[in-house]
């Protein structure tokens, strides 16, 4: 039977149809308000809430709830309680409370807290974050919530993230005001992610002890067809991998995620998901959501789902495009140029505002995506580079020279484009090209940041936008209060022309990969971070501790604990990488190679035996090349093998990844390159791990 997709939609969820149907006038009310004002909720609301809720969950099946939360680990975590209650004479009642729906307290010091909470310190807290919906997973109510301390730090990436969206949007405020809008009372980021990622035969995965530990392979040669033909992109899907995007479409309806978009991405394996922008507090919870819903839906149908950046070498990984925005509560996009961008005074102090704070804080963007994982991905097979610049076209850039000229500006015509056959149809083309190679791209309404990986939270570059973008506002605001009428609007085109001569620099609009680029994004004195050993350091900057300090987004405290848990995270990532490697070659590669070499010892005595007379040169030649190739790898294996152990005795963290960069990654690419030659001097039945021509091309 056809599934009617409306009723299916949010179906699972506590949402605002449900919460109106459900709740007294004035508890929806009072809810409402603190949703759309952030204002504080009572306790006596929130038990009317916590009781409407339970309702609702018991009536889907639920049987327990949980806080649903975010540590700082990548991944959500919960704890789950029943709602029963004993009552006496072995009876129960359902029961859930508003002090159980506003307040958790799972243990804080077996998450990563950067120093912020000792082992003995174990006390934390959960709390209810009313702008999320609940919704019901594996019949558990699941209320979103922030995690803190027991002394109030921030141990989660929910916390920092509404905090920044509380100080863009006071900042984006005052700046409205100069315009006399009145009537917005808030300010909201928005964001859409694209969701990228690699689907493989399970039974193959399970073959393969690196993309188990590590979500990666550490060798393999390239298959004979990779991604050249450019087939497989947007080509036809096939039914094992359309009947796993239709059942995940599914599953992140009835959770009221807006899954909109669904395609073949370039790399064979390789696909991707896009969902419809939302708030970026409600997005980075839906996108949390969608990669766990995307592993245990794969699962289903006999599938891994590989989120990890570059699962394979040769072909392109796997990114998270964060499509970001501002737009106020009374719908107002505040990114549309409309049709005369010039003229658009309050358009042009946001998008300069956001120009500005990319090229003062590009390097907080690029330690928002600093991961071992990310660093493998960046700067190539359309992955942007690591150099943080920005991508606004043509049109936008002739409104840059308007005002930096005091040029005569004119309402943009839109163009038709024709095809050529007059049975197709004419379209208006839109105002901006794509860039594929830049990191930070507007796109018509929006910017596109490219270089979010594929495998973590949105959180953190939206933590960083909202953030920078707010005291670049603040700045502005700071200037122009006060005045009005011609004064003001003769100052806002002064203010206009120093941020463009000043920062300028960040806006390139041409090729990212090109070694003059790079050359060129030198003169210009923009950063270049190209590892997470050269940008952790920048995370604890001066000027980016009093950016984060002075708009309340975190402490300086809990930035250096982020700092910690960065190194911690990177450290122990190439760390897992290389005992895998060590594991797999000392019980997989070097056996096999052993035996196929045997086998050909043994072909060659038989054969000389049979045939003496006949010389057997190409037989031995390959041997004897397949022999130099295993004395290779056994050297490289043991020199890898000692340099863990001198990883082990460094107690510097900041040391440490920069030993893990340029040393265990160094001589695992080394192995690497004489595994992947010898492979595909071996047959496959002497291979005890799968290919890469099995794994991409066997779903």
């Amino acid at each position: 039977m056809k599934k009617n997709i409306p009723e299916l939609y949010g179906s699972l969820v506590f949402n605002d149809k449900i919460m109106k149907s459900k709740l007294p006038v004035d508890v929806y009310r009072a809810l409402r308000k603190t949703i759309e004002t952030g204002s504080h909720l009572e306790l006596d609301v929130a038990n009317a809430v916590a009781v409407a809720m339970k309702e609702w969950a018991v009536e889907n099946g639920a049987t327990h709830f949980t806080h649903w939360f975010q540590p700082m680990t990548g991944i959500t975590a919960e704890k789950h309680d029943s709602f029963i209650n004993p009552v006496g004479n072995g009876e129960i009642i359902m029961d859930f409370s508003g002090k159980e729906l506003v307040k958790g307290e799972p243990d804080a010091s077996s998450f990563p807290s950067g120093g912020l909470r000792a082992t003995f310190e174990a006390r934390g807290y959960t709390a209810w974050d009313p702008t999320s919906p609940a919704f019901i997973k594996d019949d558990t109510l699941c209320i979103p919530t922030a995690f803190c301390s027991y002394s109030g730090e921030a141990l989660d990436t929910k916390t920092p993230l509404l905090r920044s969206m509380e100080a863009v949007s006071r900042e984006a405020l005052r700046v409205l005001r100069l315009f006399g809008n009145e009537d917005v009372t808030r300010v909201f980021s928005t964001v859409g992610p694209e969701q990228e990622y690699f689907l493989v035969d399970k039974k193959l995965f399970d073959a393969r002890d690196d993309l188990k530990f590590c979500g990666r392979t550490l060798f393999g040669a390239p298959a004979p067809k990779g991604q050249e033909m450019d087939d497989h992109y947007f080509g036809a899907l096939r039914p094992r991998v359309s009947a796993f995007m239709k059942e995940l479409d599914e599953e992140l309806w009835k959770l009221g995620i807006p899954a909109k978009t669904k395609h073949n991405e370039v790399a064979p394996a390789q696909h991707e998901l896009a969902t419809v922008y939302t708030t970026t507090n409600v997005a980075v919870d839906n996108n949390q959501l969608t990669m766990e819903l995307m592993k245990r839906v794969a699962e289903r149908h006999d599938l891994v789902c590989l989120l990890h950046e570059k699962p394979f070498e040769g072909i392109n990984g796997s990114g998270k495009h964060n499509n970001w925005s501002l737009a106020t509560d009374t719908g107002k996009n505040l990114l549309d140029p409309d049709r005369d961008p010039a003229k658009n005074l309050q358009f042009l102090l946001f998008l300069f505002a956001t120009i500005k704070a990319v090229d003062v804080y590009g390097d907080l963007l690029r330690v928002s995506v600093a991961t071992a994982g990310n660093d493998h991905r960046l700067g190539g097979n359309e992955a942007p580079p690591a150099i943080v610049s920005m991508f606004i076209g043509d049109d936008l850039a002739a409104v840059l020279d308007i005002v930096e000229n005091d040029l005569e500006s004119k309402a943009s015509e839109k163009v038709t484009m024709t095809a050529g056959a007059r049975v197709l149809p004419h379209f208006v083309k839109d105002s901006t090209d794509r860039n594929r190679t830049s990191p930070f791209a507007f796109t018509g309404n929006k910017f596109e940041f490219r270089m979010p990986g594929s495998s973590h939270s949105v959180a953190e570059p939206n933590i960083v936008l909202n953030t920078a973008v707010a005291e670049v506002l603040g700045q502005f605001a700071d200037r122009l209060e006060g005045l009005s009428g011609k004064e003001l609007e003769t100052e806002i085109h002064t203010l206009l022309k120093e941020v463009i001569r000043e920062h300028r620099r960040i806006i390139f609009n041409g090729n990212g990969y090109t070694d003059e680029w790079v050359e060129e994004a030198h003169r210009r004195g923009l950063f270049d971070l190209p590892s997470c050993a050269e940008a952790f350091p920048q995370l604890i900057a001066e000027k980016n501790v009093s950016l984060f300090t002075k708009h309340g987004v975190y402490t300086k405290e809990e930035l250096y604990a982020r700092h910690e848990i960065k190194e911690e995270n990177y450290i122990k990532t190439i760390n897992i990488e290389a005992r895998t490697m060590l594991s797999m070659v000392n019980k997989h590669v070097l056996p096999s190679i052993l035996s196929y070499m045997k086998e050909l010892a043994d072909t060659a005595a038989k054969t000389k035996a049979l045939l003496p007379d006949v010389p057997l040169t190409a037989q031995e030649e390959l041997l004897k090349h397949i022999t130099e190739l295993y004395s290779e790898i056994y050297k490289k294996t043991e020199a890898l093998l000692s340099s863990v152990s001198d990883a082990d005795k460094i107690e510097s963290d900041a040391e440490k990844v920069i030993f893990s960069h340029n040393v265990l990654l160094n001589e695992m690419t080394e192995l690497r390159k004489s595994i992947d030659e010898t492979e595909p001097l071996i047959p496959d039945s002497f291979l005890s791990y799968p290919t890469y021509d099995k794994l991409l091309f066997s779903v």
